[in-house]
């Protein structure tokens, strides 16, 4: 299915301008945050499309991002990825290759190759540093978009490598929160835990309240249209499952008991494989073929 665009322009313009995009198939949605026209931005959670069916990528979504950099003449500083993702394969090597831009990521990062090495059997040669990354975030760390400010928030639970990314009054939260009907993240990955997502979410529901929220994931009830901003205030009166009022022991069980009863993301395993490779396919081998690997009954 085809990604639709969204632009909202923050005022003044001194503020960062962001651009989302949502791909419908994995229900993404990607940003472009840039500090003007003819200026610098960033690339957030870009998707590279895949076809589970018959093991094939495209450039769909990725593409329509260059489109907007190329018409805004923007110079691409970052591709930012606040995980390594498991519901969708990212597209920030393909961009790197088209546009240039440093692909980053939390230093956490380590702890989630080291797992997936082990389940995939990955090549002797992978690194388990996060060496396949531009640059690793330390937390709290401030980086420049531009003429924006930004910082890069710690927020683990959902994986133990979570990453936010603050500019100004706008934090784009990965899956550490959902829209306040759909809730949080599942904590049942490898180094999730549901205490430490708790305790991240409520670091982020700390800021003002007016502050904006983007969602890198929308899965909206039947009865509503896709969303993927909201604000703290939003999300401590109204979120499901943690707003204001629900302890931590009662997130705890809540979040242990649902995600008990919740089948695996249709594409973790192609996913997380390209993911930790900052983007990269897998290499070739001795027939000139990239394989993506499918261990049975491994998770």
């Amino acid at each position: 299915m085809e990604p639709t665009a969204n632009i909202l322009t923050s005022t003044p313009p001194t503020e960062a301008h962001i651009q989302a995009f949502f791909d419908k198939t994995t229900f993404t949605v990607s940003y472009v945050v840039f500090d003007r026209d003819g200026g610098h931005a960033a690339i957030i959670d870009s998707v590279l499309n895949y076809d589970h069916k018959s093991g094939r990528t495209s450039t769909t979504s990725a593409d329509q991002i260059l489109d907007f950099l190329y018409a805004h003449q923007l110079t691409l500083d970052w591709i930012l990825e606040t995980h390594a993702h498991a519901d969708h394969l990212s597209a920030a090597h393909y961009l790197q290759e088209k546009i240039g831009g440093k692909i980053a990521i939390g230093a956490h990062i380590h702890q989630v190759q080291k797992v997936f090495k082990a389940l995939f059997n990955l090549e002797p040669g992978f690194a388990v540093d996060g060496s396949q990354f531009d640059y690793l975030f330390a937390e709290d760390e401030e980086f420049q978009i531009g003429d924006l400010t930004a910082r890069a928030l710690f927020v683990p639970g959902h994986t133990p490598a979570d990453m936010a990314y603050q500019i100004g009054d706008t934090v784009f939260v990965g899956d550490t929160l959902f829209m306040p009907d759909v809730g949080t993240a599942r904590c049942d990955f490898p180094g999730g835990d549901a205490r430490m997502l708790y305790q991240s979410v409520k670091k982020i529901l700390a800021l003002p309240e007016q502050t904006r929220l983007f969602m890198c994931h929308d899965y909206p009830p039947d009865e509503r249209e896709v969303q993927w901003m909201c604000t703290v205030a939003d999300q401590r009166h109204h979120n499901i499952h943690v707003r204001d009022g629900v302890s931590e022991g009662a997130f705890i069980a809540m979040r242990t008991k649902r995600d008990a009863g919740l089948d695996m993301p249709v594409l973790i395993l192609p996913s997380v494989q390209v993911n930790i490779r900052a983007g990269a396919l897998p290499p070739k081998e001795d027939n000139g073929v990239r394989y993506l690997k499918i261990p049975l009954n491994g998770i």
